[in-house]
């Protein structure tokens, strides 16, 4: 950890080797803030195998239509909650009370200390993610919404977790525009690259279109946060001695190593070895060796969601689990 810091804060030339002695980072000369993130970046990359645990399966799941759609709205429900909630400081039972099910409302939502042009994006996304569960209500009846944790508490957490030290002051995703994107930058991605997992084992015509059209939506939302982080990508977040670069690579680590299932998530700068055709360090999307989209299995969501890296201990946006026959499987009670 001594050399990341030494990255991050000193800038200082660093270099490191895997107990078989192959280097992973190549010395820098003058590593920008750019460069630094992606040094960062590659060194969580090989460590994700040593954290993973052979418990923790990487597999698919068997389940039918109804239940792996089911499941993914529990993020349709964390989404419509943070977006609605930071645009305009009220919650889906101002628009669409019915589709919560009389699930309770949300923990520490509030709204957003956004500009006025990204407060329109987030207010739009908001919206959209409440058609979402529109569609998912109408094609398979929907689940109860859970319990879910949007306090700037719980994202303390969850940013002190992805930089591995205490934020001083606490990570704050209301208190500025900058922030909210970052904190929106942990969330829909998570949704997404569920949806790759879910549509190749979906049965029917209707489970596959339905899926793929929220992908469609949900890919454009993480592309719109990704563009907006990405112009401010080298500037320092206030007041933290940390850019913007550095936070969506320590996110995206993060959560592969809380998922436990290898490399499915980057950041905003990688190694060039990790760019697209391995010509180019940006990294504007996240994306396999060519370019497609990385998928990921409920048990990895349920990981990464919880914040502990174990899909039946509930915790982070879910502190009482999520819901639908797969979410709930995985807790102790139905054991």
């Amino acid at each position: 950890m001594l050399f990341i810091y030494s990255c991050l804060f000193m800038n200082a030339r660093i270099s490191h080797k895997t107990n078989n002695s192959v280097s992973l980072l190549r010395k820098m000369a003058t590593p920008s803030s750019r460069s630094c993130a992606g040094i960062i970046f590659l060194l969580s990359l090989q460590l994700i195998t040593i954290a993973g645990q052979p418990h923790h399966s990487c597999e698919p799941i068997e389940a039918n239509d109804k239940d792996r759609i089911e499941f993914a709205q529990n993020l349709e429900f964390l989404e419509a909650e943070f977006f609605v909630n930071g645009a305009l400081g009220i919650g889906l039972d101002a628009f669409a009370p019915e589709f919560a099910k009389g699930g309770p409302p949300p923990i520490g939502a509030k709204k957003a200390n956004l500009d006025p042009v990204i407060r329109k994006i987030i207010e739009e996304f908001g919206y959209q993610e409440i058609g979402h569960l529109r569609a998912i209500v109408t094609t398979v009846g929907g689940i109860p919404r859970p319990l879910l944790d949007i306090s700037s508490e719980n994202f303390a957490e969850l940013f002190d977790k992805a930089v591995g030290y205490s934020l001083d002051p606490p990570f704050d995703p209301y208190a500025d525009t900058t922030k909210f994107l970052l904190a929106s930058y942990a969330i829909p991605y998570v949704g997404l690259v569920g949806y790759v997992g879910t549509i190749p084992y979906l049965a029917n015509f209707t489970s596959r279109g339905l899926v793929a059209s929220l992908l469609g939506v949900e890919s454009g939302q993480d592309a719109v946060l990704r563009a907006l982080l990405n112009e401010i990508a080298n500037e320092k977040v206030v007041p933290y001695d940390l850019t913007v670069a550095d936070f969506t690579n320590m996110i995206s680590e993060l959560r592969n190593n809380l998922a436990r299932c290898g490399i499915k998530d980057e950041g905003l700068i990688v190694p060039l070895e990790l760019g697209a055709e391995n010509r180019t360090t940006y990294n504007i999307l996240s994306a396999d060796p060519n370019s497609l989209s990385y998928a990921r299995t409920p048990p990895e969501i349920l990981r990464i969601v919880y914040g502990g890296g174990d899909e039946d201990n509930p915790g982070g946006f879910f502190p009482e689990g999520a819901n639908g026959n797969i979410a709930r499987s995985y807790l102790p009670e139905h054991h």
